[in-house]
């Protein structure tokens, strides 16, 4: 009796063919369209490094240790049609690391400047830190503040007013609120962060021009290029 489940088979008893689709090799992934710096600065136990492992890799630790110098970690986003390749720069709090993090400024095209919304000195310190990005960040890079901690509401210090009022008081600065801990606001402050500077790109950048929008990623640097002369932000 004859199956009505029998393969069909070419002609001369070959195996069966194969799809189209199975022989069809893997595309390469597309390459990034930019490849953006932005690097995030604040105050020592602010929680930065945080803030960064949270948006890049989905993670939180409870009791992680202060960053020494620099650390980075890559992530790829899409945004306005285009593929971005993210390098995030986190950098110590404490000011003997000011020399070496410092150099970072220079490439990135956004940075993010984080206080703890429950420790009065770390907003104390928001001066000094613009201080920092006045005398050696590019004046278009964008700015964004972050009262992280939100989950301790209960112990916040800082008042959601007091930081749009010195928010406001800086040309271009956005201001959020966030929580590394509980994931809130997390994603949206890098994704708006890097809208905003591709806002000021051109859609289609001419391949000549392309080093200069991006930010070369291999090999990475291990020692950061010539500081710019200062430039100041405000008066």
């Amino acid at each position: 009796m004859e199956s009505g489940f029998g393969v069909q088979r070419r002609a001369g008893g070959g195996s069966p063919a194969v799809g189209a689709s199975q022989r069809r090799r893997k595309m390469p992934p597309r390459a990034a369209d930019y490849k953006l710096q932005v690097i995030i600065i604040g105050s020592r136990g602010v929680g930065k490094t945080s803030l960064m492992e949270r948006f890049t890799d989905d993670t939180f630790c409870e009791a992680c240790k202060s960053t020494v110098g620099v650390d980075f970690k890559i992530k790829t986003v899409e945004l306005r049609g285009k593929k971005i390749r993210l390098q995030i720069w986190d950098t110590a709090g404490q000011e003997r690391f000011n020399s070496i993090t410092s150099a970072y400024y220079r490439g990135a095209k956004g940075i993010v400047l984080v206080y703890d919304i429950t420790k009065q000195e770390t907003f104390d310190d928001l001066p000094k830190w613009m201080k920092m990005i006045d005398k050696y960040a590019s004046e278009d890079a964008e700015l964004l503040l972050v009262g992280n901690k939100l989950d301790c509401e209960s112990d916040r210090a800082i008042s959601r007013q007091q930081a749009e009022r010195f928010a406001s008081r800086i040309s271009g600065m956005r201001f959020c609120e966030a929580s590394a801990k509980d994931n809130f606001n997390v994603d949206e402050i890098f994704l708006k962060l890097v809208d905003d500077i591709l806002s000021k790109m051109p859609l289609e950048v001419p391949s000549k021009e392309l080093s200069n929008s991006v930010l070369s990623l291999q090999p990475e640097p291990e020692i950061p290029p010539e500081l710019p002369p200062p430039r100041m932000r405000c008066c």
